[in-house]
């Protein structure tokens, strides 16, 4: 199913799971190359994927405070951020909070 484009040296540059201009070559998933590839890669996107998560978490408190500070309504939002705002709010009500900025963190969001 992975297909591998190749450098000028030979070396796996792209992985994708359909064939295009820049993958044209298949490998076995299990191939030794592939996985070695795989495994130089994986470390930054995950790096990548630990930092998006917790910048998401930043946002989502600083718009918190601007809507506790009246600064902007909830209902200004358009309706998938409220949506996924809504769905976050639950999700730290029933797993605890995420105190990203200490026991002093920003007031929970209330509409």
């Amino acid at each position: 199913m992975p297909y591998v484009g190749r450098n000028k040296t030979g070396a796996i540059v792209t992985v994708a799971v359909a064939e295009h201009a820049d993958a044209t070559e298949w490998l076995d998933a299990s191939s030794p190359e592939l996985q070695a590839f795989v495994a130089d890669v994986a470390p930054a996107t995950e790096d990548f994927s630990r930092s998006d998560q917790a910048l998401i978490r930043v946002v989502e408190d600083i718009v918190n405070t601007l809507i506790e500070k009246n600064v902007i309504r909830f209902t200004d939002l358009p309706e998938a951020a409220q949506h996924k705002l809504l769905t976050r709010r639950s999700m730290r009500r029933t797993k605890g909070p995420l105190r990203l900025f200490g026991e002093d963190s920003i007031p929970e969001l209330k509409i």
